[in-house]
């Protein structure tokens, strides 16, 4: 228990040392780089606005707290898409597999890709376009694993890959999240849970992209000169969630759990929320929930304010594969989030639990 107690006041002191000279900063905003990491494609968690810290498990534990990743009971494969404001064509391609490892251990892989479409190329000279099209590729890899002791406390930690570019420049760098959940209670109804997520490298754009064909006038006459620019390194999107939950069992085979999280966030401001998810035997479930950036009340301009409004909204529909008990199932989730602009976000996730 000891060792628990030194990884919770470790990852509160990280996560402290991170945040506190920059969490909630708005003027901040914008400086960091890889903002797909702050990204969710699974809709399950996207239906109560990835505030599900201290309850998430699975698959989806790898994008929010990574110690909920041991709380599967043998195999989980998760597929996702996302209609990113929607009207805009981009899409969020999601795969994640995790693997019970004995009884208290798993581990899991994630993959995340960003579809952006065919853009037209323009240039200077042809602002309407060259007649051909890129396409930016934003990908990354998470490998995480995840401990559980005595069934009260897990403990997790995962390493992801960040990849950006296109065909002449690219990015790259390593992240590191961390992650805890405690459960207690007469019917472990209780849960807490902290996350550290996205500290780790720079991201340095480089490539023949960054070189430039210049003309230099002289005594001597024009001589065509190539000027390789310097770009700027981007630090990463370091986030540090705190919450908690609590289910209420109102009759046999009904629950409804109540949540609450508070995103300390290190390039902009911090955000604040609750929601509610109603479940009738783990076949349906209804949820939803509302965050809030600090700062938000107090602005009246439209510019100003966040993307997300902070309404989110989705389902679950649990089918099991046959009447046993401990048998495979099969779930279709659904998330929606509403912004300012453009439709929302519309996350689809199938989920297989083997």
């Amino acid at each position: 228990m000891n060792k628990i107690l030194y990884f919770i006041i470790t990852l509160v002191v990280a996560g402290w040392a991170t945040t506190t000279t920059t969490a909630g900063n708005p003027d901040r905003q914008g400086e960091a780089g890889a903002p797909e990491l702050l990204l969710n494609p699974w809709a399950r968690s996207a239906g109560l606005h990835t505030m599900n810290t201290s309850m998430i498990s699975g698959v989806e534990a790898m994008r929010l707290n990574i110690a909920g990743l041991v709380r599967i009971d043998r195999t989980e494969i998760n597929v996702a898409h996302t209609q990113y404001l929607k009207g805009t064509d981009i899409g969020i391609n999601a795969f994640g597999l995790a693997q019970k490892i004995g009884e208290n251990s798993a581990l899991g892989i994630s993959i995340m890709t960003l579809d952006f479409g065919d853009i037209a190329r323009t240039t200077t000279t042809q602002p309407e376009g060259t007649g051909s099209t890129f396409s930016p590729r934003y990908f990354n890899l998470g490998i995480g694993y995840a401990h559980m002791f005595e069934n009260k406390v897990t403990v997790g930690v995962l390493f992801r890959a960040v990849t950006e570019g296109l065909e002449d420049v690219q990015a790259s760098a390593m992240a590191l999240d961390a992650g805890i959940q405690y459960v207690t209670g007469e019917n472990d109804n209780f849960k807490f849970g902290i996350s550290l997520r996205n500290v780790g490298s720079r991201l340095q754009f480089k490539g023949e992209g960054l070189a430039e064909e210049l003309t230099i006038t002289d005594f001597d006459g024009d001589h065509a000169v190539t000027v390789n620019q310097r770009p700027t390194a981007f630090e990463l999107q370091s986030v540090l969630n705190i919450g908690l939950s609590y289910d209420f069992i109102p009759a046999v085979n009904h629950r409804i759990t109540a949540l609450g999280n508070y995103t300390s966030n290190a390039f902009s401001q911090d955000q604040i929320g609750g929601g509610i998810e109603y479940s009738f035997k783990d076949l349906v479930m209804i949820r939803g929930g509302y965050k809030l950036d600090f700062g938000q009340v107090a602005s009246s301009e439209f510019d100003s304010e966040p993307l997300f409004t902070g309404i989110a909204g989705g389902f679950t529909v649990n089918v099991p594969l046959n009447k046993e008990k401990g048998s495979p199932k099969v779930a279709i989730d659904y998330g929606y989030q509403t912004t300012k602009i453009f439709d929302g976000n519309h996350h689809l996730s199938l989920r297989f639990n083997l």
